[in-house]
């Protein structure tokens, strides 16, 4: 008994393809609540980038951030 594979039957319009909808694979879970580690990279990813504007400020002001802020 062997079964042959359905084949798709043709739409009312010859010219067009049936519909399929496209399928979605999640690679890792969308990021949640809480300590991840997605959220641990997007905060080290900005205080990196944090510290490098600080200590561009230091180089071309030639003042610590206190100083800048007015707060010595």
């Amino acid at each position: 008994m062997s079964q042959e594979p359905e084949t798709p039957t043709p739409s009312e319009d010859a010219g067009t393809a049936p519909e399929s909808k496209p399928t979605i694979e999640l690679v890792e879970p969308p990021p949640t609540f809480g300590f991840n580690d997605y959220a641990e990279k997007i905060n080290g990813r900005f205080a990196m980038i944090g510290l490098v504007i600080l200590l561009g400020l230091e180089l071309i002001t030639h003042q610590d951030l206190f100083t800048w802020l007015g707060l010595r």
